[in-house]
């Protein structure tokens, strides 16, 4: 079985105005050393076991998760050992 985190973010060219909005926040309540905030999904994914993890994985970012035309997504896979 394998544990799957997957980070989803907006690409650098992509304006993020809910970052804009987190950051103007942020200085309001007085912490002005933050220079920008970039906001993104995270997600985990438990699969069985299956032939070539990775491909799957990037399929289902790809197709689903992400959208690849704004977005920017990796990956962590850990395998769990069960007792």
């Amino acid at each position: 079985m394998y544990k799957v985190k997957v980070y989803v973010t907006l690409r650098e060219s992509v304006l993020d105005p809910q970052g804009g909005a987190v950051k103007r926040a942020l200085h309001t309540m007085n912490y002005s050393e933050v220079e920008e905030v970039r906001i993104g999904k995270y997600m985990e994914l438990t699969l069985q076991n299956t032939d070539d993890v990775e491909k799957r994985i990037d399929e289902m970012c790809s197709k689903l998760l992400a959208n690849t035309v704004i977005e920017d997504y990796r990956y962590e896979i850990e395998e769990v050992v069960s007792s």
